[in-house]
């Protein structure tokens, strides 16, 4: 299949419908004018996407789309006045009947239904990680500032109360400079090991691409499911989910998917951006599945009047030294933020300042960052009113961007350095075809 639109014709697109609409095309992008309620087109209605189109269920439901047909009927029981699609193509060939989009495919079409909707002047909320690759979170980046819409990822741990009082105490200095930050996930999975294998009973202990093809689940468009991804049979250890992201040619791993809630703290907190340089570590990297575990480091410079940070991820059985040597609490999970004053570490909803001694009679900074609507309820009302939301495209662009360098330095085998300006590693020429995938005939961004 072919790209639907070319870019002349988007152009036209975006302003002809909008101004059918009754959408404001200018500095600040509106909900429809003549209509009670935001008319959202959901993509990808399933599992995660299912929680999405509930908590966007206030609105107007104009498209149900999935590649699985069992799962558009299903949801169509309730959003009966929805229209229904297989292919998400075709939702934007009737773009004047919907004002925003909700992308909820697996991460290795997100680009492709996300850009599309972006082009035509629609809002889009897309779940995480925002794309499959470090050139499409650049595209998609950079076609959200231009569309000037509402845009968010979905990493609705940011919404909660207790990441807005982190990213406090540590803007504040609380705990001093800071100049290293240590993220850890308990979740290994990935290429399996024995031992995580027995660990993670729910995944399926395979060490390499089946060559055999299952029955294709009926009511399963295999071919779209696969999208721009390498044709392959179908079998039954990529579907359903969350099998298939394990595999590197639909998504990136534990690193990319829970890096956008982990990693998502200290970048808020640091006001991170583009890493200088990443080394990652672990198994000998498979050119089919992500590491179950591995560990990847980080160095950013310096930020205004902050210093230079390196910032550790660990997944699996890594874990910081600080954990190991027991001169922390060994939660599952956890951000450790080291200053030159104490330490701060903060799971999803909870945090503590370390050595507790130290702190126990620290009085707190009054809280300064709002509380959130909710994450799907403030880009709802961003959609309506052009206000702001708390995980847009400018911000998640750049955190997914970092996620997957981790897991371009660890497939590299060694430390690279990224040239942010030129999407370069200037050190490994080998890392473009990881930065930039090649995609199946008939889909191009």
């Amino acid at each position: 299949m072919t790209r639907h639109t070319r870019p002349s014709r988007r152009s036209l697109l975006k302003h002809s419908f909008a101004a059918a609409a009754g959408l404001y095309v200018g500095s600040t992008a509106q909900a429809v004018s003549r209509y009670d309620k935001l008319r959202i087109a959901v993509i990808g209605c399933g599992g995660r996407g299912g929680g999405n189109l509930q908590s966007v269920s206030s609105e107007h439901i104009a498209f149900l789309c999935d590649v699985n047909e069992n799962t558009v009927r299903k949801a169509a029981e309730t959003h009966t006045q929805a229209r229904q699609e297989v292919d998400f193509r075709r939702i934007f060939d009737r773009a004047s009947e919907f004002d925003a989009v909700v992308v909820s495919t697996c991460e290795h079409t997100h680009a492709f239904a996300t850009l599309p909707a972006l082009q035509l002047g629609k809002h889009v909320y897309c779940e995480k990680p925002l794309t499959h690759s470090v050139y499409e979170a650049r595209v998609i980046r950079e076609a959200a500032a231009k569309a000037n819409v509402a845009t968010q990822m979905g990493a609705q741990i940011h919404a909660g109360e207790n990441y807005r009082r982190v990213v406090e105490l540590v803007q504040t200095g609380a705990i001093g400079k800071v100049s290293e930050c240590h993220v850890w996930v308990g979740r290994a999975w990935g290429l399996q090991s024995t031992a995580d294998a027995q660990k993670n009973k729910d995944i399926v202990h395979v060490t390499d691409r089946p060559a055999n093809a299952d029955p294709i689940p009926a009511g399963l468009n295999w071919d779209l499911w696969l999208g721009p991804a390498p044709e392959r049979p179908f079998n039954s250890v990529y579907f359903p989910g969350p099998k298939w992201y394990r595999w590197w040619d639909f998504g990136g791993g534990t690193m990319s998917d829970l890096g956008s809630h982990w990693n998502d703290l200290p970048f808020w907190a640091l006001n991170l951006d583009h890493p200088l340089t990443i080394e990652a570590s672990g198994p000998p990297p498979h050119p089919e599945l992500a590491p179950a575990s591995m560990k990847a480091t980080y160095t950013y410079g310096a930020r205004g009047q902050r210093p230079p940070v390196t910032l550790t991820w660990y997944q699996g059985a890594e874990k910081p030294a600080l954990y190991t040597e027991g001169r922390i609490p060994k939660w599952e999970s956890g951000v450790l933020f080291v200053g030159s004053d104490g330490m701060l570490l903060s799971d999803y909803f909870k945090h503590t300042l370390l050595p507790e001694e130290k702190f126990k009679d620290f009085a707190r900074p009054k809280p300064s960052i709002p509380d959130s609507l909710g994450h799907h309820k403030e880009w709802l009302q961003a959609c309506k009113t052009g206000s702001p939301t708390t995980c847009p495209f400018s911000y998640s662009g750049l955190l997914t961007e970092a996620n997957h360098l981790g897991n371009v330095a660890f497939r590299v085998g060694r430390k690279i350095e990224w040239d942010a300006a030129k999407l370069k590693v200037t050190n490994a020429p080998e890392a473009a075809a990881l930065i930039r995938r090649p995609y199946r005939k008939g889909w191009s961004l």
